[in-house]
């Protein structure tokens, strides 16, 4: 309970050693845009769930209307991440967001379009039983 203990998840300990996720410094990541991308994307998650356990096309549907608002939060969180990286890469002082690794931050990419286009790929109903 004390200020001091450290963090136990790994995400919290990268962001508090390069300034968390304070409002303090320009170019950061808003935190608004963050926390909407992730709890979106966890609704989304839920919805697709009931989805697969139901098989109601509108709940595939409703899925991919939730992926669409995360889709153009994660484009906003890329174009601010982006200058960030190029000014960590170049030596600059750069906001913590400028540290996230690039295989990451790449692999979340591909595997969010690959969601994006096989839950619309679902809700059209091609390649259904």
């Amino acid at each position: 309970m004390g200020g001091d203990r450290p963090r136990r998840l790994l995400p919290h300990r990268h962001l508090d050693h390069h300034g968390g996720v304070r409002q303090d410094r320009a170019g950061r990541l808003p935190v608004p845009v963050v926390f909407g991308h992730f709890l979106l994307a966890a609704a989304g998650l839920v919805v697709w769930i009931v989805y697969l356990v139901t098989d109601n096309r509108a709940l595939a549907w409703t899925a991919f209307g939730l992926l669409v608002p995360v889709a153009l939060l994660g484009f906003t969180l890329f174009a601010r991440w982006l200058p960030a990286r190029r000014a960590a890469v170049g030596g600059d002082q750069a906001p913590p967001e400028g540290h996230f690794p690039v295989p990451v931050v790449a692999a979340h990419g591909v595997l969010a379009v690959a969601t994006v286009i096989l839950v619309l790929l679902t809700a059209l109903g091609i390649g259904g039983s």
